[in-house]
């Protein structure tokens, strides 16, 4: 049975980046609700808005770009004092660890988000399934 701190959500959206904005701000306001969260929600809240706001923009410019009739879907899990958060694309793919450091030199914009997801999560990994691509994100809440 789940505990009265349990959260799931799962949410789909058009493959479209105006829908970021509403993504990061329910994952933020998910962060300031947990009240057994003995660290900053305020911090944790912002750091679930960059790294879904991350993943999903790779999702949406990357995996499908220009491919409005497609979605993307976000689950947020938190049970105990772990988060999990998954992003479901229906792109073509990509191997996470052929991903290199950005360079922070170079002025661009590029690059950056999976190193940022890797630095803020605990686990990161990315696999293929029958639907399409799922991008998994783990952080220990203790």
């Amino acid at each position: 049975m789940p505990g009265e701190t349990d959260v799931n959500v799962d949410i789909v959206v058009p493959n479209q980046t105006r829908y970021l904005g509403l993504i990061g701000n329910i994952a933020e306001q998910i962060a300031r609700e947990l009240v057994d969260y003995r660290g900053d929600r305020d911090t944790l809240g912002y750091h679930m808005n960059l790294v879904l706001t991350e993943a999903m923009v790779n999702a949406i410019e990357h995996a499908t770009p220009g491919e409005t009739g497609k979605t993307v879907r976000v689950w947020i899990h938190i049970e105990d004092d772990e988060l999990c958060i998954r992003v479901y694309d229906q792109g073509q793919g990509f191997d996470l660890e052929s991903v290199p450091m950005p360079d922070f030199d170079e002025p661009g914009e590029h690059g950056r988000g999976i190193f940022f997801i890797r630095t803020l999560m605990d686990t990161v990994t990315y696999r293929r399934t029958e639907s399409g691509n799922v991008l998994e994100m783990r952080k220990k809440l203790a």
